[in-house]
């Protein structure tokens, strides 16, 4: 499980085994996680976390986006 980064509470990740997914971002605290698609953003599913955090968690990727869509490509060679 790839760490993108860690923001805050907040790890981001995937798994080696996603590459026949679309570009996507799982996140994770504590019990929580959610799987947010890339492009568009957009919420995928979702266990324990509340709207506010999944609102904050939108807001990184949002600013992250580039950089995740680039780890992506790089890891999965694209």
């Amino acid at each position: 499980m790839p760490t993108i980064f860690s923001n805050g509470p907040y790890r981001f990740f995937f798994y080696a085994g996603d590459r026949d997914e679309p570009i996507h971002v799982h996140v994770e605290r504590d019990d929580s996680i959610a799987k947010f698609w890339i492009e568009p953003i957009r919420l995928q599913r979702s266990s324990g976390f509340r709207s506010t955090d999944l609102r904050r968690i939108r807001k990184i990727i949002e600013e992250k986006q580039d950089d995740i869509v680039e780890f992506w490509n790089e890891y999965f060679n694209d």
